[in-house]
C-alpha cells in the first residue's frame, strides 16, 4: 500500500512549467513569470533535475549564472554540482576590476555585462545558466565573456529557448550544448509567447505562489 501511495503521488515529467504565471501587467515587461516555480521547493528541485540531464557532472568546472535571475537556478545548479558558482552581472554591480560586454536585450534595450577579471583560470569549463533566452542576446554577451577570459563554454542551460525567430539564439543552439525543459509538445506555445496552462490565471484558480 505504502508504495501505491508513493507512485500515485509521483509527478509527471515537467509538470512544474504550468506554474509559471502570465504578464498581468502589460507592455514592457517579459510575457511570463517564471519565479512563481522557484517558489515551489519541489518544482524548483525538479526543473534543477531536468535542466542538468544532459551534462554529466565531469564536463563542468564552473556554473556562471546571468544578472539577476540567472543565479537562483545557477546557485540551485551549483550546489546539485557541488561546484562554485561565479556571477555574470549587469554593468555597474561588482566594485572590482571587470571586462564589459554591451549587447541587445529582449526588448531591444542596450545593455552591458561584466565579469571580474580573475574570475576563473584559462580552460575552465563553465556552464552558463540563466531564466530564458529568447533573441539571444543576453546569452551570446555572457559567451563572449566566458571566451575573453579564455573559458571554455561546457554549455548552457535555461528553463526554456524560444526556437522561431530569432537567428542569434539558433546560431547558440548549434554551436554550444543547451538544455532547457520545455517539452516539445509546448515547444510551439513557448514560441507563440502564450502557455494554455496561463487559463487557470484567467479564470483566478491559480492559487498561491507559495503552496506548502
Amino acid at each position: 500500500m505504502y508504495i501505491i501511495a508513493l507512485m500515485a503521488e509521483k509527478k509527471e515529467k515537467n509538470w512544474y512549467i504550468s506554474l509559471m504565471a502570465p504578464n498581468q501587467k502589460g507592455a514592457g515587461f517579459a510575457w511570463l513569470d517564471p519565479t512563481r516555480l522557484y517558489a515551489n521547493a519541489q518544482a524548483l528541485q525538479d526543473c534543477i533535475a531536468d535542466l542538468l540531464e544532459p551534462f554529466d557532472a565531469s564536463e563542468i568546472d564552473l556554473v556562471a549564472g546571468i544578472d539577476s535571475v540567472g543565479f537562483i537556478l545557477g546557485t540551485g545548479i551549483a550546489i546539485k554540482l557541488n561546484k562554485p558558482m561565479l556571477a555574470i552581472r549587469k554593468k555597474g554591480g561588482l566594485c572590482v576590476k571587470t571586462f564589459g560586454e554591451k549587447y541587445v536585450d529582449y526588448q531591444k534595450t542596450p545593455k552591458e555585462l561584466e565579469i571580474r577579471q580573475d574570475a576563473f583560470p584559462e580552460g575552465t569549463k563553465v556552464l552558463i545558466v540563466d531564466q530564458w533566452i529568447e533573441t539571444g542576446g543576453t546569452m551570446q554577451a555572457a559567451v563572449n565573456l566566458v571566451e575573453r577570459l579564455k573559458g571554455k563554454v561546457a554549455g548552457m542551460a535555461a528553463i526554456a529557448i524560444e526556437s522561431n525567430k530569432h537567428e542569434k539564439a539558433k546560431e547558440l543552439t548549434m554551436k554550444y550544448k543547451c538544455s532547457h525543459v520545455i517539452p516539445s509538445h509546448l515547444q510551439s506555445q513557448i514560441d507563440n509567447q502564450y502557455l494554455e496552462s496561463f487559463k487557470v490565471f484567467e479564470d483566478g484558480k491559480a492559487g498561491y505562489a507559495y503552496n506548502p
